[in-house]
């Protein structure tokens, strides 16, 4: 093995912890690997000159575009807030037309998706963004299939994370291909956070949306669903509180959400049970019934196949990014 020069590409308003997060991550790593094993990182941006992050730190390349011609392992495209829909910023966006052939390994890190499609890289290729610029990203590059539940994605050279902190998810498991698992490991337990997450970013994402017209009879309906959540809904009954008839009132929420009647309501549970599991201490079979579901086997099952993980490892995670607090 040998030195592994990882490089941080950074622009006008770019996301801080999308360039900290996982620096610090290389950087613990370091700790435990001997020092010509060690990851070298570097920041590279349009100019050597401060740079204002999208929370107003500053922030300063080592090298300039021009400057950084090859030579990495790893080359990571940051992301931010305006990416998705600013105009492409044509600097950055040639430097990075020619990553593959200047790193190994070359992506992105949340929105830094959205650079790289704009540079072409991503056509034909498995990719994650943030859960909120998914479907974004999936109408701007057609031609790019877009996991929208993934922390992060692998496939083949190309590398891309899920939104902000996922990019520690990428950095860790980009140290666990070169170090091993173990090493991984430690880099976590020292930064106090997941070594793997389980599950997809469907934990962390709002569950429901609100329809556009807060008086129409999809929000009617939304809302005795959510304040009668323990009760049996059927799409007659539904129907008939909004005085249509079951066919027409199925063809108008469609329309209006996108969703079945019967998958809003699967929705709705699973939000309603994820606050209790957060929120309370009460048994699985209590949040069960409580939230509709009947029985802790039928939530349990529904949470696998939704978010990837059951009612407990849910609950064990958000405990673990809670913490423990003491007055």
């Amino acid at each position: 093995m040998a030195v592994l020069k990882v490089g941080f590409a950074v622009h006008e308003g770019v996301q801080a912890l999308d360039v900290a997060g996982p620096i610090d991550v290389f950087a613990e790593a370091n700790n435990y690997v001997s020092p010509e094993n060690r990851f070298e990182t570097v920041v590279i941006g349009p100019h050597r000159r401060p740079l204002r992050a999208s929370n107003k730190m500053l922030i300063m390349a080592d090298l300039a575009f021009p400057e950084a011609d090859g030579g990495f392992d790893i080359l990571l495209v940051a992301g931010s807030p305006a990416l998705p829909s600013a105009e492409p910023d044509m600097q950055l966006i040639e430097w990075l037309s020619l990553a593959p052939t200047r790193a190994s390994t070359y992506g992105s890190i949340c929105t830094g998706a959205f650079a790289l499609g704009h540079a072409g890289l991503l056509d034909g290729r498995r990719v994650t963004t943030h859960w909120q610029n998914a479907d974004l990203l999936a109408a701007k590059f057609p031609a790019a299939q877009v996991e929208r539940d993934a922390i992060y994605v692998r496939d083949r050279r190309l590398v891309t994370s899920a939104g902000v902190t996922a990019g520690i998810d990428l950095a860790l498991a980009l140290v666990g291909e070169r170090h091993g698992r173990g090493i991984a490991l430690m880099v976590a337990k020292r930064l106090v956070v997941v070594a793997q997450r389980q599950g997809g970013q469907s934990q962390f994402s709002p569950y429901l949306t609100a329809p556009s017209d807060p008086e129409s009879p999809v929000a009617t309906i939304q809302q005795h669903v959510m304040e009668n959540i323990r009760d049996r809904h059927t799409l007659q009954s539904l129907a008939n509180l909004v005085g249509m008839s079951a066919r027409n009132f199925a063809r108008h929420f469609v329309q209006e959400t996108g969703i079945t009647p019967h998958e809003f309501i699967e929705r709705a549970r699973v939000d309603a049970a994820r606050n209790l599991l957060e929120g309370s201490d009460r048994q699985l079979k209590v949040i069960a019934y409580d939230c509709g579901f009947g029985t802790a086997d039928r939530m349990r099952i529904i949470f696998t196949d939704r978010l990837g993980v059951t009612p407990a490892q849910y609950r064990l995670n958000f405990r673990r990014l809670e913490g423990s607090w003491t007055t």
